[in-house]
């Protein structure tokens, strides 16, 4: 080799290998007018590059919008398949070492780094794989196989299935008389599987079991009309609202009524069990508390609001009654107080749809109207606002889902949709639409997996939205007879 292309060459690696200290410092003493000569061939030095991180992050930005919005849904086998391709590549490029296809919906998967050993990417020695013969879950040393271990485990491993929404209402029933009224509540599943119906004057139920359908009372006789109506907890007693301001207690199964309860000077749209006591909530902006099984002299009056009461909620514990008004006022009421513990103003319109989370304690959803249009979250703990997002139209009734931590959401104008989100991210899960009127009444099913919607196009329409956790992994068992089959 030529004496002066050694010399060369020698001093540019010297000079990519110093630190930039010492490089900044033997640049400056260098730079003179003379002019250098430089070397003829270019060496590049790959010792600072990490291709995992590359890879990672050209296999996340590979994908558009419209991709990372699709691997965000439920239903979207191709977002899964992606993921686990990228997971397989990585095993095999990289050394990742993933067993598992990790879930498209979790957004955790995109910030990690897959962990790999410390050696550099191109190598030319050749590893020799030595698998146990009495690991029934490796591969076989005879295996004509190009993949690894791992990845032949992350394509065995079970995979979640889709979850898909049906769009289209399983069963639908003729609502006559179902009025288009915004401050009512004439819809109400037992767990008895009967579902109650105030249309017009009179009380109906049906039974999801035998789809018979019965009348339980007929108010045009003292000239009144059903404004709300009630089951309790355990699915015997119906309470029924009327518009002159009387609750009436009827045996569901001997179809008689017990007892008709005065007080309120106005219709009673509002009403909610909590055991054996009763709260009604009026126009008249009282909310009245009386226990069934005593006189009804022993009464509490509640006195918050300033104008009619819309929405009334008992906690899962039995503790607090969140109540909803058409003055844009969400209070929070407890079993001793006569005055709310806790009032939020945050809505722009009436507040009717309210929930507690049967989840987490204390958590509280509300619903505003035509000028509010927002899902409003709280947390009565500790009185603060959580989060919030605009749903676009009127929200008339909230339910949380028993198994998932998901809510179901009707609306009216300007959409008269039915949205169902996934909590905390607030991601909607489905968007369900038929009702060709306001959607202003809501009942979840016994078994917490189907909801009935009612609207003023008269129809009852009846959905598959929730359904139960199952526990999908495998059992890993000595005992269990399916774990290895020879």
């Amino acid at each position: 080799m030529d004496q002066d292309y050694e010399r060369r060459l020698l001093r540019q690696i010297n000079h990519q290998n110093l630190p930039e200290g010492q490089l900044s410092k033997s640049v400056g003493a260098t730079c003179s007018p003379v002019s250098v000569k430089s070397g003829d061939r270019f060496i590049p030095t790959r010792a600072g590059s990490n291709w995992s991180i590359n890879f990672h992050y050209a296999n996340e930005n590979c994908q558009s919008p419209n991709q990372n919005h699709r691997s965000k849904d439920a239903g979207s086998d191709n977002g899964k398949d992606a993921v686990a391709y990228a997971a397989l590549l990585r095993n095999e490029l990289l050394g990742a070492g993933i067993e598992s296809v990790p879930d498209p919906n979790t957004d955790d998967h995109r910030h990690t780094v897959p962990s790999q050993e410390t050696h550099s990417l191109f190598r030319y020695t050749v590893h020799t794989k030595r698998v146990p013969l009495d690991s029934g879950s490796e591969v076989s040393p005879y295996s004509l196989s190009p993949l690894s271990n791992k990845s032949h485990k992350l394509l065995r491993s079970p995979r979640k299935p889709a979850r898909k929404i049906s769009k289209i209402p399983f069963k639908v029933l003729d609502a006559p008389e179902l009025q288009d009224d915004f401050y009512l509540n004439l819809v109400d599943w037992s767990a008895g599987n009967l579902l109650s119906v105030g249309l017009g004057a009179c009380v109906y139920l049906w039974s999801a079991c035998t789809s018979q359908v019965t009348r339980l009372c007929d108010l045009s006789v003292d000239g009144d009309s059903v404004t709300s109506v009630c089951w309790n907890e355990r699915g015997s007693l119906v309470a029924v609202g009327t518009h002159k301001g009387y609750v009436q207690i009827w045996d569901a199964a001997g179809g008689r009524k017990l007892t008709s309860l005065e007080g309120h000077s106005a219709r009673v749209g509002a009403l909610a069990w909590n055991g054996e006591q009763l709260s009604s909530g009026s126009r008249d902006r009282v909310i009245l508390q009386r226990d069934v099984r005593t006189p009804p002299s022993a009464e509490r009056r509640l006195q918050g609001h300033r104008q009619e009461v819309c929405g009334l909620k008992w906690s899962p514990d039995h503790q607090h009654l969140a109540s909803g008004g058409n003055d844009n006022k969400l209070l929070v009421w407890n079993s001793s107080s006569l005055l709310p513990v806790q009032q939020y103003s945050d809505h722009l319109a009436a507040v009717k749809a309210i929930a507690w989370s049967p989840h987490q304690h204390g958590l509280l959803v509300s619903g505003g109207g035509t000028a509010d249009r927002c899902l409003r979250f709280w947390n009565t703990l500790t009185g603060q606002a959580l989060q919030s997002t605009d749903t676009g139209s009127q929200v008339c009734n909230l339910a949380w889902s028993k198994h998932a931590n998901e809510l179901v959401s009707t609306h009216g104008y300007s959409q008269n949709q039915i949205l169902v989100w996934k909590y905390p991210s607030l991601t909607q899960v489905a968007k369900l639409t038929g009702h060709s009127y306001r959607v202003l009444y809501l009942a979840v099913s016994p078994d917490g997996e189907a909801i009935v919607t009612g609207a003023g196009d008269e129809t009852l329409r009846f959905w598959n939205v929730f359904s139960k956790t199952r526990c999908t992994k495998e059992s890993k068992s000595v005992l269990n007879l399916f774990t290895r089959i020879r």
